[in-house]
């Protein structure tokens, strides 16, 4: 039962797992959405640019009447010919091209950030299995997207129905119109159809993209043992890190119970840190910290200065630097010199006075 506990994938997926995942490729999108921004683009495209569009397609088909009819009967002429109006064809469609294009890219980006997988061009032997695929196809993510491919279907075709239902009376009037309206005619409703389709599939591909973010969360889930294993390979055996602590406790253990009955005073702060300094007149041109600890080495420090007869003296602040910006055998900064001057000074006096009487 432990052992299959331990295999259920019911742990978020780790920043390493994430980043393995998109080295392969994994990433959370939705392709609907690409194309929904594009559909949208290009309907404001259309309903921005009809205008100078149907200007250049009168220009064009006037200039290809008039250089065809007007074309001698050579073959290299109307070869030319041709190949000066395809080339005008391609400019007036061309950003046709570079709007999906872009759009796409913008989208890809919006969604996963920059992404450069090369794991992902490597080709799986499972997915030529004729199986795997029948599997797939017939599996609950399969009939999601069955479901989702007939709801959009319905959903954009229904409102393609009530857009030409809406507007059949405005479509039967173009054979009555000059052919620059009935082309303006045309292409609004097209825009519109695409704006509104658009619109819609937007709606839906949203929805589709908090879908791909959850199954892709759930599909990069880790088991107990994967992130213990994990653990154990980027920052070590939890088993030799904890021996590893075991044995810097005892060695700094070892350093207080042989420096602190020969500090000279332990600053406190009082309960959380303990300092030792010890100074030698003769010998040192300034005091320095000999030991240091915190938590229950604070406790050692205090009890082993106490059973050594080192004064302790309480000073929260001039604790709280000593442990976080002096190192154990550093002398004190210059700036410490006056404030620890006084504390010696009332130590040596206590000496003094203890010695006296």
């Amino acid at each position: 039962m432990a052992n299959q506990q331990a295999q259920e994938r019911t742990e978020k997926a780790t920043p390493r797992k994430i980043q393995e995942a998109r080295r392969l490729g994994q990433v959370a999108k939705s392709a609907d959405l690409n194309s929904a921004l594009i559909l949208l683009f290009i309907a404001f495209f259309l309903l921005i640019t009809k205008e100078f569009y149907l200007n250049s397609l009168g220009r064009f088909l006037t200039g290809f009447l008039a250089q065809f009819l007007g074309a001698k009967a050579s073959v290299f002429d109307l070869l030319s010919t041709f190949q000066g109006l395809f080339f005008q064809v391609f400019l007036l469609f061309l950003p046709f091209l570079i709007i999906p294009l872009v759009v796409a890219l913008g989208a890809n980006l919006l969604q996963v950030g920059f992404l450069f997988a090369p794991g992902a061009l490597v080709p799986k032997m499972e997915r030529l299995n004729p199986v795997s695929g029948l599997q797939r196809m017939f599996s609950l993510r399969g009939l999601v997207e069955l479901t989702k491919t007939i709801f959009k279907i319905v959903v954009v075709g229904g409102i393609t129905y009530f857009l030409i239902k809406n507007q059949l009376p405005s479509l039967v009037r173009i054979f009555y119109c000059s052919s620059a309206g009935s082309a303006l005619a045309i292409i609004n409703f097209g825009a519109n159809i695409l704006l509104y389709g658009g619109l819609a599939y937007l709606t839906l591909s949203a929805a589709d993209y908090f879908y791909q973010r959850y199954e892709y969360q759930k599909s990069i889930r880790m088991t107990k043992q994967e992130i213990k294993e994990e653990l154990r390979q980027t920052e070590g055996d939890p088993l030799v890190k904890a021996q590893m602590r075991r044995r810097q406790r005892q060695i700094a253990l070892n350093r207080i119970q042989q420096e602190v009955p020969r500090a000279t005073v332990v600053i406190t702060n009082p309960v959380h840190l303990a300092v030792a300094l010890q100074y030698k007149e003769q010998e040192m041109e300034a005091p320095k910290v000999s030991a240091k600890g915190a938590g229950e080495l604070a406790g050692q420090i205090k009890k082993i200065a106490q059973e050594s007869n080192v004064p302790i003296v309480e000073h929260k602040e001039l604790a709280r630097f000593l442990y976080y910006q002096v190192e154990v055998t550093e002398k004190i900064p210059v700036v410490l010199y006056q404030v620890v001057a006084e504390i010696l000074a009332h130590v040596y006096r206590l000496k003094e006075k203890a010695v006296g009487s």
